[in-house]
């Protein structure tokens, strides 16, 4: 015969506590220097993580440019391939995918 199954949830944290709280004692927290705002009151770990510099949260001026010229310049080279007859290679054809997909992998690098 097979055990019975559990009828209900049982408790995870200790009895008494709060999801976040611990029994046990805790180290002070490290001072942080000018900004009181560095931890937030329903922190549930010391471990402090610094915001990211505004300089890495923004791309270059020449990302977007370099990716709209991308996409133009491959769509220009798509249209000649077919409609002029000197243009009618198929690296010719494959160099404006390659220009196009180059736009698209520069877009994802966009932020």
């Amino acid at each position: 015969m097979a055990p019975p199954k559990r009828k209900g949830g049982g408790r995870v944290t200790p009895k008494g506590t709060r999801p976040g709280e611990t029994k046990l004692p805790t180290a002070p927290r490290p001072a942080v220097h000018g900004n009181s705002s560095a931890y937030h009151a329903s922190d549930s770990s010391a471990r402090y993580t610094p915001p990211v510099p505004k300089y890495e949260k923004e791309s270059p001026r020449w990302v977007p440019i370099l990716m709209f010229a991308l996409w133009i310049a491959g769509a220009v080279v798509i249209i000649l391939y077919y409609l002029i007859d000197g243009f009618r290679h198929q690296w010719v054809l494959f160099g404006g995918l390659a220009m196009i997909l180059g736009g698209l992998y520069t877009a994802t690098k966009y932020k």
